[in-house]
């Protein structure tokens, strides 16, 4: 993207280096706080006026100086060497455009051309609760805390930052754009019993006055602004080391919690470490800082949320053991993609998302082969970069971004799960910075022209759908643009693609005459008619749709497909025929044939696919009942094999595969289940029993709540505000939000937007009211009828906003739902989240025509089949 095409700050000023001081922080009220920067700058052009980015800062002066040493930055506390400074000017208007997010300094007179500026700001701002720039945490402390932890109520706080993308400009006046790269230097006044952390190791600490003291940071490599981070609070760490030396000496890495809850970092300690060196002996570049604290990929300290790093084997669900690992593996690769080597520009977003996704599920891999985390990539990941990537209102991985409010935009599963999927693909073809320069240095390596191949993938919209034909003596592939409406049009239809037909035959033959179709249209000779299978082991990132006889033959020869290829088709089945490419009919016999299936990440598909349908029918009752009989006809009969109870032999995905079995019971109406849920529910309420096991936590509290009315409801809320794990919060969230009366719909959503719930946990529960068809009517009035309230509360973060609204409307299935949607929005700036709009629009209209072409071929089905 040409950088005319951006919205981009003048290029006179060059940033070199930034000294940030910030002190006289307000631990309490409006948690304001000063501060100081000098920005060490080249001025290449005379000018008189510099703009920078700055939003919610109040500037009180901006000075210029030229030619002279600088005085050390904390003249209020330290004794310090008086130099020599010739004062250049001082800014005569201070202005500020809010919409575009920054601040001119106007002068009287042009500053002057110079290789050495400094521009010294004064400011001030706040400690904000948006989770956005430097921000303010509050949790409930695990043992006394420290007696200067600022408190409200019964929450106490810590503070962190948050700057990816562009909220650096939050914390202080800053050239806030990738390629305008700095060093930066740190120190902050903080109380003297709590602990400082930033991108360096500790350099100073100096006591002051009144129990504080100032805390200085080293000098930071080269980097963007968005990598800059700091944090303070009432932290403890745990500690451990590299294997391997760096510059001759083991790298410490460190996990900090807040007091009392150290130890439940070990997890991610153990992994951190042998990750590091990992990264470091496959990128051939080892990892460039003094140390590693930690999910932001800031260089030198990562920030995680509580619940997404600390694990307690005897509290938490297990699941967290894999999510605790992958992603501490992707943001330490953002140590190499992205901080070694940045973007020069957002359009490359996945460049650092995308390889970062991917190498990190390559190192859980590397250290949870058990986990098998390949088979959940391709059933979650690939799936959700399919389930956006089918709406029309899509973008292409590498997409042109004009301002900050279009990039926040683009965090979502294109650059992520779309972004590794063809990573993933590519890796798989070849064997083994912009993106141009990526592929001809791929090139260069493997011989082959990747980027002739590739850049469709990379600067297209979409992906294609495969359609086979058989004939004799050979298949014919078609490919095509895959949209989940089913309605392309022709100026839509016009990319080929590089496709790895992944052709997978039963005995094996000799005579196959493709390896990848380059083609519109191809015909595939040799192919063998007992057994054949396209895109082997779901590298490929395209669907295929096979003839209905083909489809039950492979259905009946499970034993010849591998976990990932079963995932493929199932979820290529399902999309097909809610697009109209086929039909729930030929989706419902095919998972038939999946009653003795064993592996987790199959069932996941399975189920969630199903969830989807019922979920599009649901408003039709007697079709309602006849898929949730299907359903528990199909997860019976390993429902009972698996059980309720844990056994000390049992594997990860055994205990995976039990809570996805019986919660997907429990939600097909099993009755059995039900009241073993209750009995065990009631146990726990009241103390009795042995409790229940921490990874059936979250079915058993959703049952609970959707089958008990308001005692189970009452239940989870004070659960909630006195959780017995890490994730019990989320845990009761998701589970409250399977409430089915309106008047508890409502008290929950003023429970979420109340003080009780952090703003960044608000989707959390939304998502489950969305998902569910006795709620998202009455939660969509809500939002109507209380905008106000949802817009203040949420809009200062355009990513959680963005979020909130897609969770809560995309499982609509009805056009004028989707009108209403519309019509409501028209006349708002949306500004921010307006892409987010366009794909709740295009995926309700997909959900509404396919319930529309099939609601009466699917309830026929079911009839014929004795489900009804």
């Amino acid at each position: 993207m040409a950088a005319r095409d951006r919205d981009i700050l003048p290029n006179t000023v060059k940033p070199v280096n930034y000294d940030i001081f910030l002190y006289d922080l307000e631990l309490g009220g409006e948690f304001r706080f000063q501060g100081m920067v000098k920005i060490e700058a080249e001025i290449k052009a005379p000018t008189a006026k510099i703009t920078l980015n700055s939003i919610d800062i109040k500037i009180h002066s901006a000075e210029v100086f030229y030619n002279g040493a600088l005085c050390q930055i904390l003249p209020k506390f330290i004794n310090y060497r008086r130099v020599n400074i010739q004062l250049a000017q001082k800014a005569s208007e201070i202005s500020f455009d809010v919409e575009s997010q920054r601040v001119t300094l106007s002068f009287d007179a042009e500053v002057a051309v110079s290789k050495s500026a400094v521009i010294q700001l004064k400011y001030a701002g706040t400690m904000n609760s948006t989770m956005a720039g430097f921000y303010r945490s509050r949790y409930k402390p695990a043992v006394a805390p420290a007696s200067s932890v600022p408190k409200q109520g019964d929450y106490h706080y810590m503070f962190s930052t948050q700057f990816e993308s562009s909220d650096a400009r939050r914390a202080f006046p800053c050239f806030d754009e990738p390629n305008l790269k700095a060093t930066f230097d740190f120190s902050i006044e903080i109380p003297e019993d709590l602990v400082a952390l930033s991108n360096m190791p500790e350099k100073t600490v100096g006591q002051v006055k009144n129990g504080l003291k100032v805390v200085s940071f080293g000098r930071t490599p080269l980097m963007s602004t968005y990598l800059v981070a700091w944090g303070f609070g009432d932290f403890e760490y745990v500690e451990d080391f590299t294997q391997r030396k760096y510059n001759g000496k083991q790298l410490p890495v460190r996990v900090y919690a807040t007091r009392g809850l150290k130890e439940q970092g070990r997890l991610g300690l153990e992994n951190a470490h042998q990750i590091i060196d990992y990264f470091s002996e496959i990128f051939g570049i080892d990892y460039p800082l003094p140390k590693k604290h930690g999910a932001m990929e800031n260089w030198g300290l990562l920030t995680f949320r509580t619940a997404a790093l600390l694990f307690d084997k005897e509290t938490s669900d297990a699941s967290l053991r894999n999510k605790v690992a992958y992603l501490v593996a992707h943001e330490l690769a953002h140590q190499w993609f992205g901080n070694l080597v940045t973007m020069d520009w957002w359009n490359d977003l996945w460049l650092n998302e995308g390889f970062a996704t991917w190498v990190g599920w390559l190192a859980t891999h590397r250290f949870h082969p058990n986990h098998l985390v390949w088979s959940q990539f391709v059933a979650e990941w690939v799936q959700s970069a399919f389930q956006l990537d089918s709406l029309r209102s899509s973008h292409p991985i590498d997409v042109p971004v004009k301002d900050v409010l279009e990039v926040n935009q683009i965090f979502d599963a294109i650059s992520y799960s779309k972004g590794s999927s063809v990573i993933r693909m590519l890796s798989n073809h070849l064997g083994n910075a912009t993106t141009t320069d990526l592929w001809e240095a791929l090139s260069k390596a493997s011989g082959k022209d990747v980027n002739k191949f590739m850049d469709p993938w990379i600067r297209k919209i979409g992906f294609p759908v495969l359609t086979v034909a058989e004939e004799p003596g050979q298949i014919r592939v078609r490919q095509s643009r895959f949209l989940s409406t089913g309605d392309v049009k022709t100026d839509e239809d016009e990319t080929i693609w590089w496709i790895p037909l992944g052709l997978k035959i039963d005995p094996p033959s000799t005579g196959v005459t493709s390896e990848a179709l380059t083609v519109r249209e191809e015909a595939i000779q040799g192919v063998n008619e007992k057994f054949y299978k396209l895109n082997a082991d779901q590298f490929g990132f395209y669907r295929t749709n096979y003839p209905p006889e083909r489809l039950a033959k492979l259905g009946a020869s499970k034993d010849l497909l591998t976990v990932e290829d079963k995932i493929g088709l199932v979820g290529d089945v399902a999309e097909l025929a809610i697009a109209g490419y086929a039909t729930t009919a030929s989706l419902l016999a095919f998972l038939e044939n999946f009653r003795d299936e064993k592996h987790h990440a199959v069932w996941l598909r399975i189920i969630s696919s199903l969830a989807k349908v019922r979920s599009i029918f649901a408003t039709n009752d007697v079709l309602s009942a006849g898929l949730k009989l299907f359903t528990l006809k199909l997860v019976e009969p390993a429902t009972e094999k698996i059980g309720w109870d844990f056994s000390p032999n049992d594997d990860y995905l055994t205990g995976q595969l039990r809570a996805l079995l019986i919660r997907t019971a429990g939600s097909a109406e099993h009755r059995g289940t039900i009241e073993e849920a209750k009995r065990r529910f009631k146990e726990y309420a009241t103390g009795n029993g042995e409790g229940i096991h921490p990874s059936l936590r979250l079915l058993v509290f959703e049952l609970n709540v959707k089958e008990g009315g308001t005692p189970a409801y009452e239940a989870v809320k004070h659960e909630y505000a006195n959780p017995k794990s890490i994730d019990g919060k989320q845990i009761c969230l998701s589970a409250l939000g399977r409430v089915q009366t309106a008047d508890l719909v409502e008290d929950f959503l003023a429970f979420q937007f109340s003080d009780e719930v952090a703003t960044q946990d608000i989707h959390t529960g939304s998502i489950a009211l969305g998902a569910n068809a006795k709620t998202r009517d009455t939660m969509w009035q809500w939002i109507k009828s209380n905008w106000d309230k949802v817009h203040e509360k949420l809009s200062d973060n355009s990513k959680i906003f963005d979020r909130y609204l897609k969770k809560s409307l995309e499982n609509f299935a009805s056009h004028e739902m989707e009108r209403d949607i519309t019509s409501f929005f028209e006349g708002k700036n949306t500004k921010g989240y307006d892409c987010g709009l366009a794909q709740v629009s295009d995926s309700v209209r997909a959900n509404a025509n396919y319930k529309e072409r099939d609601e009466q071929l699917v309830l026929e089905w079911i009839k014929a089949h004795g489900y009804a």
